[in-house]
């Protein structure tokens, strides 16, 4: 008598290589260290008093509150405060010019209506 033999395909196998590739294609495209915040520590111009103390501005363009200030208008302060790293590396500039190829810098500044040369 032959005994005939049912051979499964390896289920298990291929799950775990579709695992590994979707986390590997995961780990590079949504990079956790373009998400988390990251904390900066700089001199900033107080340009504004509020309630709250006072208000500067950093070197990239923050508005940043600085609390139980003392400072006047035009003052030097340190102050911390988060940033997206994202912002700090480049990478979102990047990912908007590979999700948009034909917007250069020229076609940003272009207002009004018309065509284009």
């Amino acid at each position: 008598m032959q005994q005939t033999t049912n051979k499964k395909t390896p289920q298990l196998k291929f799950l775990a290589i579709v695992a590994v590739a979707v986390s590997v294609t995961l780990v590079f495209t949504i990079t956790p260290w373009n998400i988390f915040p990251t904390l900066v520590t700089e001199d900033v111009a107080v340009i504004t008093l509020s309630d709250y103390g006072c208000v500067g501005e950093s070197s990239v363009g923050r508005s940043v509150v600085v609390p139980n200030c003392d400072a006047n208008v035009g003052d030097i302060v340190s102050a911390t405060f988060y940033i997206p790293a994202g912002e700090m590396n480049g990478y979102l500039e990047e990912l908007e010019s590979r999700q948009n190829p034909m917007v250069d810098a020229w076609d940003r500044n272009v207002s009004g209506t018309g065509f284009s040369p």
